[in-house]
């Protein structure tokens, strides 16, 4: 015979197989047992404390669910399909351990404001992992940036050669992407930070429970005010995935330059055999699966996003079974973000080497300093927009001639505009170029050695 389920007395016929394995959510909310022990020891503990349950009931209650935590981590406690979800395994699991008192657990509950509970818990211990992440990826940042700030590289608009910067200052705008990130998730974590439990299956109970005092044995910042709200929100969640979303942007906009500049055409890196891959047919070929992985990626997390935001869109108040398609797409974005950052910070830190050769080549062999050729012009009172249009043309006929602005006789200059002088040299070159840009936040290295110092604060300071 089927065994009853927890409404079986309502229905006198028995769930068909496949219906019940259609329904159930086992396979996927095991994810949040831990969560639901702690969430179930704090509601007995509060049954016991107001007196709904004898003091020494809930002490058994809570012995139980701590035998039932050791029984999962140890491996011998694995519900399969038959018990449909988490809750319900761990409650019968805990009227086998402690007997009929096993079954005041759910006194003054419901599986809407517990679940939702359970969800809370799990994702506020994933984001203070995941923002402790992003700090691992900013310091390894951080490392590389300390020993480049000299290091030139050409810096781009539209993906043309535009002006060449400083490499430290090119990686510490990854810096910058990945700390809005961190304070983003610390304002996702105190929205996430609030309990629904107490607030029943929809509109609370008439036992004189305290919500405040579960609350805080769970590390709360507060409770929900209004119970309807407090069964049904999915908020948290969807700005959770959010963060996550422009997580992968950030990480998949760096993996587009890690690609870049691993191809033969750019050669501004090498890729170490620890990350990266041969090909199956052609011996030559050293892939740079990481980042291309971390780019596909993106869109998966991009989905689980849309797919919160379409299942929440037509939800009437308050609980509906659809809320039962929120975890799959959080507990996979969670996942797929930490790997993500894992996977990032190992390529930056262990998977690539810079070939500052090649970056020197590459910063003296193109026009990127013609607009300080204009600066120059400026700076001795020819008005910029005119010394825009003649630095415009003596890059085209440079062009016609196959000459770099470093190339042109002084004679050449001074046909252009009497004011250049022989310092037009030391004006243009590409370290001068960089240096030169010292106005706050630029690529000077007099900006960027402040920059570190101020991200390092950041760093040790902010937790």
């Amino acid at each position: 015979m089927t065994e009853k389920k927890t409404w079986s007395d309502r229905f006198e016929g028995s769930l068909h197989p496949a219906i019940g394995e259609f329904n159930a959510s086992i396979g996927f909310d095991i994810e949040l047992i831990e969560y639901d022990l702690t969430g179930s020891v704090a509601h007995a503990t509060m049954l016991g404390r107001q007196g709904i349950i004898s003091i020494e009931e809930a002490d058994k209650i809570v012995l139980g669910l701590e035998q039932i935590r050791g029984e999962y981590r140890s491996g011998n406690f694995s519900p399969g399909i038959d018990e449909e979800d988490v809750h319900f395994a761990v409650e019968r699991r805990l009227t086998q351990i402690v007997g009929d008192v096993g079954k005041k657990l759910h006194t003054a509950r419901s599986r809407n404001d517990q679940v939702g509970t359970d969800i809370r818990l799990y994702l506020r211990a994933k984001i203070d992992g995941i923002r402790e992440q992003l700090r691992d990826f900013q310091r390894v940042l951080l490392q590389i940036a300390e020993s480049n700030v000299e290091t030139l590289i050409p810096g781009y608009t539209h993906l043309q050669r535009a002006q060449p910067v400083s490499l430290a200052h090119h990686l510490l705008a990854y810096f910058q992407m990945s700390q809005r990130d961190w304070e983003r998730l610390g304002e996702i974590r105190r929205r996430t930070n609030i309990s629904p439990l107490g607030c029943g299956a929809l509109a609370g109970t008439t036992f004189p429970i305290d919500r405040h005092l579960s609350a805080e044995l769970l590390h709360f910042e507060g409770v929900y005010g209004n119970s309807l709200d407090g069964v049904s929100d999915r908020d948290f969640a969807i700005e959770f995935m959010n963060a996550a979303s422009l997580i992968m942007v950030h990480l998949s906009r760096l993996s587009e330059e890690m690609i870049l500049w691993s191809s033969q055409e750019f050669g501004f890196i090498t890729l170490t055999d620890s990350c990266a891959t041969g090909s199956s047919i052609m011996p030559q070929k050293k892939n740079p699966d990481v980042p291309e992985l971390v780019r596909g990626k993106t869109g998966r997390v991009f989905g689980h996003l849309q797919g919160l935001l379409t299942l929440m869109k037509g939800l009437p108040l308050a609980y509906n079974k659809d809320l039962q398609e929120d975890k799959e797409a959080l507990f996979d974005g969670v996942k797929t973000v930490q790997v993500c950052i894992e996977a990032m910070t190992i390529l930056l830190a262990q998977g690539i080497k810079f070939q500052t050769g090649r970056l020197h080549q590459a910063v003296n062999e193109d026009f990127s300093n013609a607009t300080d050729v204009a600066d120059y012009l400026a700076a001795k009172g020819v008005p910029f927009r005119e010394a825009y249009n003649l630095v415009g043309k003596v890059v085209k006929t440079s062009l016609a001639s196959g000459k770099l602005l470093k190339d042109l006789s002084l004679g050449e200059w001074k046909e252009l505009h009497p004011a250049f002088e022989e310092d037009i040299y030391a004006a243009i070159a590409p370290e001068r170029v960089v240096s030169a840009r010292n106005s706050y936040g630029g690529t000077g290295f007099e900006q960027v050695h402040r920059a570190i110092e101020e991200a390092k604060v950041l760093v040790q300071t902010q937790s």
